[in-house]
């Protein structure tokens, strides 16, 4: 298996009073209320979680974006990931994701990535996204447009890597006279593309049709397994057999010494609930064109404060549900193991601290997941045929049939 840690890298030091009294805390509330003070320090703490995650010896960490919202300090995941490709030697780097819909210049953000590529020694796996509705409105993009610029942008920065330069783009959103990019990935063809998401068909199907590994973001085990079933059948109708080396599971999870310190932290998960939406009015999270037919569906949000999400479920019935897992590390395995034989995925990423979580809890519960928790996953998974995705000759692109290997001199 492939085992990963994450944090949203919450801003967690702002006024939640200005939030509740609001009811948002998205795209309009105020950057008034942002303490850079605060966000300097905790940016460095991030750091320092990463690399205690490499120290105890996850496989890789997953990075991500979002804009205009506390629950997310991470403005450009490029950034981010440049820094660790720096201060960490072995995990790999992974980004989900870059929200292709938002560049501009598809071709220079093919370059940031060859070039963290290149620094990390070919560690980078570039995934993709579409972007949440609120980062269409925060980035002044036509939402009615996300998923065209998304596909054309994906198409041509894959050519930008693959297709020696110069040639000329004349695309529908896209007009590049050069495309001639002198950083090139390590990896060849080039990075490993991973696309996550939470349940849209349309996006399922398109990363089947493209070889691609899609990761399920802590949905339940009934909704991964429809995902799995919308996957497989067109992987299928792409000419390939899909494998457990195809799947990925993102899973909130809080782990420390004591059952009782363990759900003190667990319950910070619910800090800010709708995780990449924080609390928004209806329309910004789907904006008019934003939703293809298949993803379409009611969001009953109201503006109440913290119960913004109308019907929000408890923490107790996440938690008995198994979307949200937390205990000493022996509880923690026993959950995982559920998890794991139920949805058999083989990339696997532990979300382990949010919202209020001090640095030293945040830190202990790396340590623990690291040291006691992913040798018995390992274990798990070799039990279930989990192979890492790394292990298995799987494309990154049904165009470029051959695995992403380092080129010359990568490790």
């Amino acid at each position: 298996m492939h085992v990963m840690y994450f944090t949203e890298q919450p801003m967690s030091a702002y006024p939640q009073e200005e939030g509740d009294r609001l009811g948002y805390t998205a795209l309009l509330f105020s950057n008034e209320h942002y303490d850079p003070v605060e966000g300097s320090r905790l940016y460095n703490e991030y750091i320092e979680d990463f690399q205690a995650a490499e120290a105890v010896g996850f496989d890789g960490v997953m990075l991500n974006e979002h804009h205009n919202a506390p629950f997310c300090m991470s403005a450009k995941v490029n950034v981010m990931a440049s820094v660790l490709a720096h201060a960490t030697e072995r995990v790999k780097i992974v980004l989900l994701g870059n929200p292709l819909p938002l560049a501009d210049n598809p071709v220079r953000l093919a370059e940031e990535l060859a070039m963290i590529d290149m620094i990390s020694k070919g560690r980078l796996v570039a995934g993709i996204v579409r972007g949440g509705g609120t980062e269409q409105l925060s980035a002044n993009v036509n939402p009615a447009y996300n998923r065209e610029r998304f596909n054309e942008a994906h198409d041509l920065i894959v050519k930008a890597w693959t297709q020696p330069g110069p040639f000329r783009w004349e695309g529908e959103h896209y007009h590049q006279r050069v495309v001639n990019p002198w950083a090139l990935p390590l990896q060849a063809p080039h990075p490993r593309i991973w696309v996550p998401g939470v349940s849209s068909p349309e996006t399922i199907e398109w990363a089947a049709q493209h070889g691609y590994p899609y990761i399920v973001l802590n949905a339940s085990i009934d909704t991964c397994k429809k995902i799995w079933g919308i996957y497989e059948g067109a992987a299928q109708q792409a000419g390939f057999a899909s494998g457990p080396e195809h799947r990925g599971y993102l899973i909130r999870i809080h782990c420390q010494d004591t059952e009782e310190k363990a759900e003190e932290g667990a319950r910070q998960f619910m800090w800010m609930q709708g995780e990449f939406v924080g609390l928004l009015h209806p329309v910004w999270g789907a904006p008019s064109g934003y939703l293809g037919a298949g993803a379409r569906r009611p969001m009953a949000l109201v503006r109440a404060g913290r119960k913004a999400m109308a019907g929000k479920v408890p923490f107790e019935a996440q938690a008995a549900a198994g979307s949200i897992i937390y205990g000493t590390p022996e509880q923690c395995i026993e959950q995982l193991r559920v998890l794991l034989t139920e949805t058999r995925p083989s990339i696997l990423s532990l979300w382990g601290n949010d919202g209020c979580v001090s640095h030293a809890d945040a830190q202990r519960c790396i340590e623990l997941l690291g040291k006691e928790v992913l040798p018995a996953v390992r274990e798990i998974g070799e039990d279930l045929d989990l192979k890492s995705p790394f292990e298995v000759e799987a494309p990154t692109s049904l165009e470029h049939p051959a695995p992403a290997m380092p080129r010359a001199g990568a490790r």
